[in-house]
């Protein structure tokens, strides 16, 4: 079959991150816990929380319309908007729905993803499927968190973890004969294991177990991780889904400049860096200053990256990312 003449590129970045820190010390003061032990454990040193009154589509729009800005776009441009979240506004209409409203992106076609730390990537390679058929000329991809909103502040071992934030990329046909344009999608790799559900979940405020005056004290609606077990299979999983992303693009894992990983956890970072074979300097990370930021963390990651210069056109990169389900993803993108 012969290649078509239309790729998928990413013109256009933009994050947001809430003003409020919340530093490993002020976390020392709600639970028992240290900047030492939170640090040398996950590499986090502060987290961003947003305002009571500042919702996930708040920040979505704040990032969408840092993107739309860098792409030259107007927002009645935009056909499709995807936000990637496990965080809404409410559980409908979608936060996609609410984003266009705030963005008046009235030509756009709008529904939400839900594949927690996964859901930037899923939701990328759906848009890349609705342009590369032709059925959507442009997208906004979003990928945006408030799990301050899920987090059981009296647990350690989570509340440590995560933060808030929101990323987002213009995503454009691009043919043969137009200008060039970076951030072209090579390839993506999805996948997911039901088997793993119980292993990171938020258990209660579904149908399956709604909130009642008899469980609300438990607080079955908030974040609940085995993390030894997740940390095993997310090095797994990514260092999988990584290489066979590579093979799809036809590229070896010495053409990479730079590995733009799910922002979870330091130790889990440096380990796929050794199962690629690649030196700190082509790894990115800033989950020393947002935590866990799940959908947010590789749309954030990528607009720093762009933003401070640390990739350039024709550099390969390497998007890769897993999360509750279990999901796991995985991108490569010609800058």
């Amino acid at each position: 079959m012969s290649p078509s003449p239309c790729t998928s590129s990413i013109i256009g970045t933009g994050s947001y991150v809430p003003e409020r820190v919340l530093t490993n010390d002020d976390l020392s003061k709600i639970v028992d816990t240290s900047d030492e032990w939170i640090t040398t454990r996950t590499g986090i040193k502060e987290r961003r929380i947003a305002a009571a009154d500042e919702a996930t589509s708040d920040m979505a729009t704040k990032a969408a319309l840092r993107a739309l800005e860098a792409a030259n776009m107007k927002a009645e441009d935009i056909e499709l908007i995807i936000v990637a979240t496990v965080t809404p506004d409410m559980f409908f209409p979608s936060t996609a729905c609410i984003v266009q409203k705030k963005l008046g992106a009235a030509n756009a076609v709008c529904f939400d993803i839900s594949a927690a730390c996964s859901g930037f990537l899923y939701a990328l390679q759906v848009a890349r499927n609705f342009i590369n058929t032709g059925t959507r000329g442009t997208a906004l991809v979003i990928g945006a968190e408030k799990l301050s909103s899920l987090i059981n502040w009296k647990d350690r071992n989570t509340c440590v973890l995560f933060g808030d934030a929101a990323g987002a990329v213009v995503l454009k046909r691009v043919c043969e004969g137009e200008a060039d344009a970076p951030g072209r999608v090579l390839s993506t790799v999805m996948g997911s294991d039901g088997n793993l559900v119980d292993l990171l979940k938020v258990p209660g405020g579904g149908s399956a177990c709604p909130i009642t005056a008899e469980n609300a004290e438990s607080r079955p609606n908030t974040i609940h991780m085995e993390g030894r077990e997740t940390f095993k299979h997310a090095v797994t999983r990514m260092s999988q889904a990584a290489e066979q992303a590579l093979e799809l693009a036809g590229l070896q894992k010495s053409d990479i400049n730079m590995v733009i990983p799910h922002q979870a956890n330091a130790r889990i970072i440096s380990a796929i860096a050794d199962r690629l074979g690649l030196p700190e300097d082509k790894t990115f990370m800033n989950l020393q200053k947002y935590g866990n930021t799940s959908a947010a963390t590789i749309p954030v990651a990528l607009d720093e990256a762009n933003r401070e210069g640390r990739i350039k056109r024709g550099d390969v990169l390497l998007l890769v990312a897993f999360g509750g389900g279990f999901t796991w993803a995985s991108t490569v993108l010609r800058w």
